[in-house]
């Protein structure tokens, strides 16, 4: 039943490093899509989208890595977390950064599941270390 589950989160890391991978490149190839999200005290918004997308790109790729997978995963839960206010300042924002207040309604809960699933793919590394 371990190595089912094991199996699963796998599964679900190759598929959130492929995510986080695309993600940031996609900060390169739009990057005014992303301005919105850049709140408007913040200095350098290009920058910030530039050096997040980076920091997707890489912590997606070390996901990947045997060898840097768990750091990878605790990087991308810390993001998630780091992100998290944007997504809830949108649910209360006349005109939110995602689009539109539905948009932002289904956005805020799939971001608490994105946290969880990361969390479980960082702690099913260090079982999966400890049983091989």
């Amino acid at each position: 039943m371990k190595t089912n589950s094991l199996k699963i989160w796998n599964v679900l890391k190759i598929l959130i490093a492929i995510f986080m991978i695309y993600a940031g490149a996609q900060h390169f190839i739009k990057p005014t899509f992303f301005m919105p999200f850049v709140p408007a005290f913040l200095p350098l918004k290009l920058a910030i989208i530039y050096i997040s997308g980076a920091v997707e790109i890489v912590l997606g790729a070390m996901l990947l890595l045997k060898k840097y997978a768990k750091l990878g995963a605790l990087g991308i839960f810390i993001l998630l977390i780091l992100f998290l206010p944007i997504h809830i300042w949108d649910v209360f924002s006349e005109t939110p950064a995602i689009g539109s207040k539905q948009a932002a309604y289904i956005r805020l809960p799939i971001q608490f599941i994105l946290i969880y699933i990361v969390w479980k793919i960082k702690n099913s590394i260090s079982q999966n270390k400890k049983t091989v």
